[in-house]
């Protein structure tokens, strides 16, 4: 079978948030915890969280047709090492589901739109037993178009929605327009579906909208995806012993840098400065929040926050960051720094670990790197904080029919197929000696493939994460063992697993403090110059925000465990 990376959202963009939402909002854009449970349009307010979400939650049944060659643990994904022989597949979707019906899907697209008689899309149609049509949207302005389409009267019978496109009015548009699936998924309802059910409670949890079921969601790991690389082979050849403290870093940093050779240790690491000091993470600012000691804390107010940027700071200080990382310059990123050996660490999403292998070593086959493992501030272990669990959502329309909300469970069963079934590889490479070919047993993309079989099934249904690069097995069992040792010290804040929208008037509140952060590490500004900015955000809303998060916390409950 085919590498793939372990299944997660796309990296997060930054969008605008929408405010061609009005037809379907939530007027003067109120606070909405669209986790929270109450009526049928989610109006009234409740919990989702302990009992109540169990009654709408699926239940979970662990898919057993394809045994992993490294089953996940400690959150991490599943790992496959070993090719599997295309006449070794299994079948996991025996009947077609689908009733022959049509269904209209809007869905992001961070390219060229395909055609829609295209052989994938036929052999898609024709497998699950849906004539789908796909109407693709440009991923880069799509929260700009969802606005529109969900304020109109015109809705496509399914819609794809980013996590973060969940913002200004469009949370309030999703419990207004889309439909309820819990009666066709909740509790044992789900083993209609086995792939389905075979989602991670965790991921169905954040597809809680308005106290209903709303949304299929994207599962992923919910360890922390930012790893520290290191160039192992020149760690090596220089004998250099990889770092365990911040403190044994700053030092082997200011005896690996050389300046005059064109060398520097790393990279900008405040990704992993955040982590090695124990600072609440991710890309959610729900996580930002965790209840301290009877009081609810942002991550900005802590003592951890100030020490894991002083330190990075530090590094910049010490000329040990190479020089473009100061400057910022976008033409020469820090991947590129560290395959050409300029630079020996950089912090980056755990993916690059294969992508940038598969890369090199078709021009050096002696090209290693490796991801180092995060030390604690005291050069213990490390305390690190859980992200999301799912950050990409199908809806169904309110005015789909059953039977067309049939047919979505029927695509979304078929793509949530587990890797080494003859479903999954039809999903993610389409049609063979069309879409792909085999090269020493192993199915590889042609050019019609690449621009053909993108990301448009795969957002509907996805089976629990996995990493799987039998070409590169030494990858994929350092990605998996990795995420599974960060995984044992992985905590979860207060708000993890619910999907949260702030309200307006404070929902960019926090958005100068990543400029500032940035300032602070490379000496433009002061550590005093942040506890002023959190004096000021406290100010301006913190304070009430917090309120705010309290008083959900309070009358919701928390799903961290």
């Amino acid at each position: 079978m085919t590498p793939n990376s372990a299944t997660s959202a796309p990296s997060r963009r930054s969008f605008l948030a929408s405010t061609a939402v009005a037809a379907a909002a939530v007027a003067g854009g109120m606070p909405l915890l669209t986790a929270c449970g109450g009526g049928q349009d989610g109006r009234k307010e409740g919990t989702t969280s302990g009992k109540d979400a169990q009654k709408i939650l699926p239940t979970f049944v662990a898919s057993s047709v394809v045994r992993p060659d490294i089953p996940a643990k400690n959150g991490s994904a599943a790992g496959f090492t070993t090719a599997i022989a295309m006449a070794d597949l299994k079948t996991s979707v025996t009947k077609k589901l689908g009733s022959g019906g049509q269904l209209k899907i809007l869905a992001p697209l961070w390219g060229t739109p395909p055609a829609n008689d295209n052989a994938y899309y036929k052999a898609m149609n024709e497998a699950i037993g849906v004539e789908v049509t796909w109407q693709n949207q440009d991923g880069n302005t799509y929260d700009e178009k969802l606005g529109a389409i969900l304020a109109s009267s015109d809705i496509p019978d399914v819609v794809v929605v980013p996590g973060w496109n969940l913002t200004g009015r469009i949370p309030s548009a999703v419990n207004a327009k889309f439909a309820d699936l819990g009666p066709y998924l909740s509790g044992d309802k789900v083993k209609e579906y086995p792939n389905l059910a075979a989602v991670p409670t965790d991921a169905w949890q954040r597809a809680i909208f308005g106290g209903r079921l709303r949304a299929i969601p994207m599962p992923g790991s919910n360890v922390t995806n930012i790893a520290p690389f290191y160039r192992k082979d020149l760690f090596d050849k220089k004998g250099y012993q990889v770092p365990k403290s911040p403190e044994e870093f700053l030092s082997w940093a200011k005896e690996a840098t050389d300046a005059k050779g064109g060398v520097w240790a790393c990279d900008d690491m405040k990704w992993t400065a955040f982590n090695v000091f124990g600072v609440l993470n991710g890309s959610d600012k729900a996580l930002w929040w965790n209840l301290t000691d009877g009081k609810l804390i942002n991550r900005v107010e802590t003592d951890e926050y100030l020490e894991a940027l002083e330190w990075a700071r530090k590094l910049f200080a010490a000329g040990v960051v190479h020089p473009d990382a100061r400057a910022g310059k976008t033409t020469n990123p820090a991947s590129t720094r560290f395959t050409a050996g300029k630079i020996l660490v950089y912090n980056q999403d755990l993916s690059d670990w294969f992508g940038k292998t598969s890369e090199q070593r078709t021009q050096k086959a002696d090209f290693e790197m490796g991801a180092m493992d995060i030390f604690g501030a005291d050069g213990g272990n490390p305390v690190l904080w859980a992200v999301q669990p799912s950050n990409i959502f199908t809806f169904v329309s309110k005015k789909a029919s059953k039977q067309q909300i049939k047919d979505l469970l029927a695509i979304a069963d078929f793509c949530a197929s587990p890797y080494g079934t003859k479903e999954w590889l039809l999903t993610n490479y389409g049609v063979e000696g069309t879409d792909f070919a085999l090269k020493k047993g192993v199915p590889t993309k042609t050019t019609k493939g690449v621009n053909e079989v993108v990301g448009a099934f795969d957002y509907t249904g996805d089976p629990a994460p996995f990493i799987a690069h039998p070409d590169f097995p030494d990858v994929t069992k350092g990605m998996v063992e990795w995420q599974q040792r960060m995984g044992a010290f992985t905590k979860k804040s207060s708000f993890y697993g619910l999907t949260i929208t702030e309200p307006n008037r404070w929902s960019n509140l926090a958005d100068d403090f990543e400029q500032l952060e940035d300032d602070v590490v490379r000496g433009r500004k002061k550590i005093s110059d942040v506890q002023q900015a959190v004096s000021d955000w406290k100010k301006k809303g913190g304070d009430d925000l917090r309120a705010w998060y309290k008083k959900l916390l309070d009358d919701n409950g928390s799903t961290a465990k």
